[in-house]
């Protein structure tokens, strides 16, 4: 591609320029009128830039805008075939990968490819080939991918680009190993903030500006749209819920601390559970994979509460409970306008969702209890996948 606004990060014109797609962003499509009442720019410049976006590629014409009466408008659109954005969610034993166009439209999600990522510079080059390879897979040129959003679970820094559980070395941030052997800019963040993000966009208008996002997987996680922004703290380590030391359990964490929320809420609080009831000889549908193999994993646990299973509903009802009370002390502080529970225990539905709904109405306060919505997540397993690749797109626009 041509040199573009992409390539400038200085001049007013390329700064407009984003702040058009901005708008066409948040707003689908706007006539050069709509542009220049929102920018505070005059027609003329508006006509200008936007003829420049079209021969760029990244703006079209959409043709008229239907009136009740009078000369109607011409409305401009994004281009969706301007170039295309990756998402990948980084999991223990495989990744899941989404791709959306230019408009932010997912064109294609790939779910459980199989790969282990490993601290090192090589498991860094097979993974970026595997990217490439599944990207060829779906029939999209690599040359038009703009960039790759990458998400993984635990403490990341997006702004140095390190993450804490895939350290390489001092000298090699994790965004700069990625974006060597992919050739283009890669961004990292963690899972639960990206997930935020992609449900908050996925809502579009209907998004509160004030969200959580739950991250109940093996661990747990948070991640926070503040103001309608991604809040990250001082060193980019927010939404740790799982370790705020809320129980009195005296169970050890996988962080080396008693009393986390996670020992309590999580995947793998849920694993404990349901092995320690078995062990006690309490009869359940995963009985015989537990009298066979001495374990049960979590996705059989998941599937048995898809199944009703009595005893996997009963644990995912406990873990229900003491989410919502570290939910309950959420929405006392931050008094958001949604929460949204997501991650891989979700498939719980109900079974999930009003235990939490039961002890936040218990302990939390009611005035403002009353201002936030609960409910699960609507993007699902997508959720990271999609996140990142909206948060590649805003990051190489310069929207955030």
């Amino acid at each position: 591609m041509s040199r573009t606004f992409l390539d400038d990060q200085s001049s007013k014109n390329a700064q407009t320029k984003r702040e058009i797609i901005r708008l066409c962003i948040q707003n689908n499509t706007h006539s050069i009128a709509d542009f220049s009442h929102g920018l505070g720019i005059s027609v003329p410049t508006i006509t200008k830039l936007i003829g420049e976006l079209i021969e760029e590629g990244f703006l079209q014409d959409e043709g008229k805008l239907g009136t009740a009466g009078g000369r109607r408008p011409i409305i401009y659109g994004l281009n969706p075939e301007a170039g295309y954005f990756v998402g990948v969610d980084v999991a223990r034993h495989h990744f899941h990968m989404a791709v959306c166009n230019f408009k932010g439209e997912v064109v294609h999600f790939i779910k459980d490819i199989e790969f282990v990522l490993e601290a090192s510079e090589e498991s860094i080059k097979n993974m970026s080939a595997r990217i490439k390879e599944e990207v060829g897979s779906v029939g999209i040129d690599c040359n038009k991918i703009l960039g790759v959003g990458v998400s993984l679970s635990g403490r990341v820094n997006p702004e140095k680009g390190y993450s804490l559980t895939y350290f390489v070395s001092e000298d090699i941030p994790l965004t700069a190993a990625f974006t060597q052997q992919l050739g283009v800019p890669v961004s990292v963040d963690n899972d639960s903030r990206a997930m935020a993000f992609g449900e908050y966009m996925h809502l579009g208008k209907n998004a509160s500006k004030d969200l959580i996002f739950i991250n109940l997987s093996w661990g747990l996680g948070m991640g926070m749209i503040l103001d309608g922004h991604l809040y990250y703290g001082k060193s980019g380590f927010s939404g740790e819920i799982g370790h705020f030391p809320l129980l009195d359990n005296e169970l050890i964490c996988r962080c080396g601390k008693v009393g986390c929320l996670e020992t309590g809420a999580s995947g793998s609080a849920l694993h404990r559970m349901v092995i320690e009831k078995l062990r006690q000889g309490r009869k359940s549908s995963l009985s015989t994979i537990f009298l066979t193999k001495g374990d049960v994993e979590l996705e059989e646990i998941l599937q048995a509460i898809r199944e009703e299973d009595v005893l996997a509903i009963e644990c995912i009802g406990e873990i229900g409970e003491t989410l919502g009370r570290g939910v309950a002390g959420v929405i006392n502080i931050f008094n958001p306008g949604l929460v949204v529970i997501g991650g891989r225990l979700i498939v719980g539905k109900d079974y999930l969702r009003l235990p939490i709904k039961t002890a936040v109405n218990k302990l939390s306060l009611s005035r403002v209890t009353s201002d936030t919505k609960i409910r699960l997540s609507e993007l699902g397993g997508r959720a990271a996948s999609i996140g990142n690749c909206l948060l590649s797109r805003a990051k190489i626009l310069g929207l955030m």
